[in-house]
């Protein structure tokens, strides 16, 4: 009986110290690697839609240099009174560092140059009023400081992004989203 008891109780200390290292685990993995972020929005479509989830390298921008084209992760903060509030968003690096983006008849250009962007939706070039296809028709040139990104959203008709709130200083960026994971029939790499 004796031994009954101290095997059950082995078995017991052996389960708490394994489910103690998996959370342990689990909780490096999500501080310093990767972590889930749920999309609420359209702001993103037809990449991804509000209620997917993507998995977010976070680890990306310190062993990497940021590039265009990258779909990342960032930390808006937004003073409220006195109180500092997060809004984490996602959107694409249209910009970086040291260039001038302008918009001219919702044509995105960087150093004077048009930006081909193959992943915008089609629904939206085929619509006639350019406001309708873009949002924000006109921008003037603006200069990006040596750490900052241009970020904007690929559904531009519905994206709140840098046309609007400005560059983003790069430490802002929590890190790049790599993979869509749910739902999983939409499953994919971004």
């Amino acid at each position: 009986m004796q031994r009954r008891k101290s095997l059950a109780f082995k078995q017991l200390v052996e389960w708490v110290v394994v489910i103690g290292l998996a959370l342990m685990v689990a909780v490096f993995l999500r501080v310093f690697l990767v972590q889930q972020f749920y999309i609420a929005g359209p702001s993103m479509e037809t990449t991804m839609f509000s209620d997917n989830r993507v998995l977010v390298n976070k680890l990306a921008y310190r062993l990497g240099d940021i590039e265009r084209g990258d779909v990342v992760v960032f930390d808006r903060a937004l003073i409220n009174g006195s109180e500092v509030e997060h809004d984490d968003l996602i959107k694409r690096v249209i910009g970086l560092a040291g260039e001038t983006i302008a918009i001219k008849d919702c044509v995105v250009l960087i150093n004077g140059e048009a930006l081909s962007e193959p992943y915008l939706p089609k629904r939206d070039s085929i619509l006639t009023e350019l406001v309708d296809r873009c949002g924000v028709v006109e921008m003037i040139e603006t200069k990006l400081a040596a750490d900052e990104v241009f970020l904007m959203g690929d559904n531009r008709p519905q994206s709140f992004d840098s046309r609007m709130f400005g560059a983003i200083n790069q430490n802002r960026i929590i890190g790049q989203a790599i993979v869509l994971i749910w739902p999983l029939r939409s499953a994919k790499g971004l």
